[in-house]
């Protein structure tokens, strides 16, 4: 799929995405995944947010054997998978992202599909997922963990701020669950929510609410 300066306009794109576009691709073109490349180099997590929701997922596959680590972001916009553990400062995928080991965001984690993980899951702000997350350790992330299915970890899943599944949420067994940790005592109640369609057990942080 191609990015032009056209279909950028016809989106509506902001005005500095436009500039900065023109910038970059001369020709005032170039491939999707290029686009993303670019600005997962200069950590432009909005706009790669923006693209992908309009340009939408691919079937492409970014497949690593061992580590997948970079400095930067990580924007694809199909599925990544690596055999080892993933780090970037975002990453963002069009479908599923998957790791042997475990996976670490400096900032956000977001997959229109599933997140899964063979160790822990870990973000400096949110984790997003359109079905369900799984880690064979924790989960913990900076604000705040939604998942459209399940939420499942090995041990403890830890939220500063709510923890909203579209199924269940399960710790690992005599783990526990912490929602709100980031969130002042006055505002706890509004922001410290644990949505599921079932009491999870094992909840000594945030308020449940049936989903």
């Amino acid at each position: 799929m191609k990015i032009t300066l056209e279909y950028l306009k016809e989106k509506q794109a902001c005005s500095d995405g436009v500039v900065w576009f023109s910038s970059k691709f001369a020709s005032n073109e170039a491939d999707y995944q290029e686009v993303l490349d670019a600005l997962a180099k200069e950590n432009r997590s909005e706009w790669a947010q923006w693209l992908m929701q309009h340009a939408g997922r691919t079937d492409a596959v970014l497949e690593v054997k061992g580590d997948l680590i970079v400095e930067h972001s990580i924007f694809f916009s199909g599925f990544i998978k690596a055999t080892g553990k993933i780090a970037a400062k975002f990453i963002f995928s069009g479908s599923g992202i998957k790791a042997g080991w475990g996976i670490k965001a400096g900032s956000g984690i977001k997959a229109g599909e599933g997140i899964k993980a063979g160790e822990g899951i870990e973000a400096g702000s949110g984790i997003k997922a359109g079905w369900d997350i799984k880690a064979g350790s924790g989960i913990k992330a900076g604000s705040g963990i939604k998942a459209g299915w399940d939420i499942e970890a090995g041990s403890g899943i830890k939220a500063g701020e709510g923890i909203k599944a579209g199924s269940g949420i399960k710790a690992g067994e005599d783990f526990g669950i912490f929602a709100g940790l980031r969130i002042r005592i006055s505002q706890r109640t509004k922001y410290a929510v644990i949505t599921a369609k079932e009491k999870p057990n094992g909840i000594i942080c945030g308020k449940w609410k049936e989903k």
